[in-house]
């Protein structure tokens, strides 16, 4: 009976640590390419309303990503080309619970 119950307990430990495995994991803005879940935070940019790669929050402070709108070569990191066609990366603009919160600047763009 105690050799039952004590598998018993193991195997709740055992199943319970590969379930919870990538519950407290949060994704983040991956500083060496500066991309956030495998999507560029640089380029052109699509705004969407439904299907976004990346739902962002417009904050005034403590941002994720200071950006900077340009109206030609978007290489840096942090600036954005607004387009309505082939983008790079498609977001939506929430009021809560984005995947990353930025800031709109005039020079200065990337991480802060």
């Amino acid at each position: 009976m105690k050799n039952k119950l004590g598998i018993i307990l193991v195997c709740n430990c055992l199943f319970s640590l590969f379930i919870n495995r990538g519950v407290g994991a949060e994704e983040t803005i991956n500083t060496g390419d500066c991309s956030f879940n495998g999507h560029p935070l640089y380029g052109k940019i699509q705004l969407v309303d439904s299907f976004p790669d990346l739902t962002v929050q417009v904050v005034s402070s403590f941002p994720d990503l200071k950006v900077q709108l340009v109206e030609s070569f978007p290489h840096q990191c942090g600036q954005w080309q607004i387009v309505t066609s082939f983008p790079d990366t498609k977001i939506q603009i929430v009021e809560s619970f984005p995947d990353v919160k930025i800031q709109y600047v005039d020079s200065f763009p990337g991480l802060p």
